[in-house]
């Protein structure tokens, strides 16, 4: 089971730090990334670590301003998101499975934080 916090209502610039923490198994051996999905359309990739953390891939859209990691020996994942944009508001869900940016490669999704940036 993966359970995201740390969503809410931030004004543009601003910061969140987004949780990802596993139970019931570990997934120290998988891939960890971070969807999300705006209303009205698809889920999008936004970050993707792999198992060790030596290696990640952004979403151009993101890149420069958010950072993924991971803490193995707390089961947990983490997005740092800063320099936040109106067109980052969405539904952010956790995942674990292969490194790629397709979603097709997560077998395990979170239920999702909701992420709004507005002033």
């Amino acid at each position: 089971q993966l359970v995201e916090s740390g969503g809410g209502l931030v004004q543009p610039g601003g910061s969140l730090r987004l949780s990802c923490a596993a139970s019931g198994r570990t997934f120290s051996s998988s891939a960890m990334a971070w969807f999300r999905q705006a209303p009205g359309k698809l889920r999008e990739f936004v970050a993707t670590i792999n198992w060790s953390g030596s290696n990640a891939y952004y979403a151009n859209s993101v890149k420069g301003r958010f950072t993924i990691s991971r803490d193995n020996a707390k089961n947990t994942v983490y997005l740092q998101m800063n320099s936040l944009k109106p067109e980052d508001t969405a539904v952010y869900y956790c995942a674990a499975g292969q490194y790629t940016f397709n979603r097709g490669g997560y077998d395990y999704w979170g239920q999702g934080t909701q992420v709004t940036v507005s002033s």
